[in-house]
């Protein structure tokens, strides 16, 4: 039987984008390697997806993953502003870039809740103000195992 709940978790603190690929040279050869931040961030990601995961197996069909950015307010608005944000009425258009946080998360959770994110077939993302930062995830499946092709 097929496990439809979903697996939902959240990633503390402030959302981190997907960083781009560095180049390093060892020895003559050039190396292309993970910038350091993401790589943090990556396995802050899979530690609370198996911390929710609880020993369940990966999901193997069709996702779909639903993510909520929270930012932190900045503290050198005015008391006024800061309120409208929490409020909802001011949005986050402040890095991390939306794309590149669902690319973070999406490939910190390849081999520990789906075997790859080519399952991830429909996305919801928002970006909000909070006074608690972090990253709320919840990937739900949408198929029986046996139903894929």
């Amino acid at each position: 039987m097929a496990d439809f709940a979903p697996v939902v978790f959240v990633v503390p603190g402030e959302p981190v984008g997907k960083g781009r690929p560095r180049i390093g040279k060892v020895g003559q050869h050039a190396r292309m390697f993970t910038p350091q931040k993401t790589a943090n961030y990556e396995g802050l990601v899979a530690m609370a997806a198996q911390e929710a995961l609880a020993g369940r197996p990966l999901i193997v069909g069709p996702v779909l993953m639903e993510l909520h950015m929270f930012h932190p307010v900045p503290r050198s608005w005015s008391k006024k502003r800061q309120a409208m944000a929490l409020a909802g009425e001011v949005m986050p258009t402040v890095k991390c870039d939306a794309d590149n946080c669902l690319k973070a998360v999406c490939d910190a959770l390849n081999g520990v809740v789906w075997r790859d994110d080519t399952q991830v077939v429909n996305v919801f993302l928002a970006k909000r103000y909070a006074e608690n930062p972090r990253v709320e995830v919840k990937v739900v499946p949408l198929q029986a195992e046996g139903a894929q092709r």
